[in-house]
């Protein structure tokens, strides 16, 4: 029995990629350098009900529910600024509008029970271009909300990595200024 020289290629291949450590991204790729976290944002939230997904999707962080608890988590992650505008990007010849324009503007920072500042504060900002047309106003307010909700999403996907990309400043450690 003869075996295919294509065949034994793609063997050798993928033992010699999975002999270097790939792996493809993913929710899992991210583990955030806290053991427990607090978010101090309101329950019916949707950034908090998604970081809670991500969080605990992530791997070995535990995320604390209770405010009364929150004294003893490693980091309590705080909202700065949370932005949301719709403007006029363009109109027609007629004065009617043709394209709006969907900004979130975020920012956070991350502290620990006592007030130390562990990651400072982090801004993201995204934007999202929508076409308007007014025998359309209902499939238009839904294509609105679908495109609010890939906004939060690429939001909280963009706070997970940051959260696991920087490294905490250590807490027992002074400020030097």
């Amino acid at each position: 029995m003869r075996v295919p020289l294509r065949s034994l290629f793609a063997v050798l291949f993928a033992v010699v990629l999975a002999g270097c450590g790939f792996h493809l991204r993913g929710t899992l790729s991210g583990n955030l350098p806290y053991k427990t976290i607090y978010i101090a944002l309101p329950e019916t939230a949707d950034v908090r009900i998604w970081l809670q997904r991500y969080i605990k999707a992530s791997g070995n962080t535990r995320v604390i529910e209770d405010e009364l608890e929150a004294k003893g988590a490693d980091a309590i992650f705080q909202q700065l600024n949370d932005t949301r505008q719709k403007s006029i990007l363009s109109v027609n010849a007629q004065g009617r509008v043709r394209e709006y324009r969907l900004q979130l503007n975020y920012s956070f920072r991350v502290l620990t029970p006592k007030g130390q500042i562990l990651v400072p504060s982090n801004e993201i900002s995204l934007t999202r271009d929508i076409s308007f047309d007014d025998s359309n106003v209902l499939a238009k307010d839904l294509e609105e909300g679908l495109l609010w909700r890939d906004m939060n999403n690429d939001l909280v996907n963009q706070i997970m990595r940051r959260l696991s990309i920087i490294k905490p400043k250590d807490p027992n450690q002074e400020d030097e200024e």
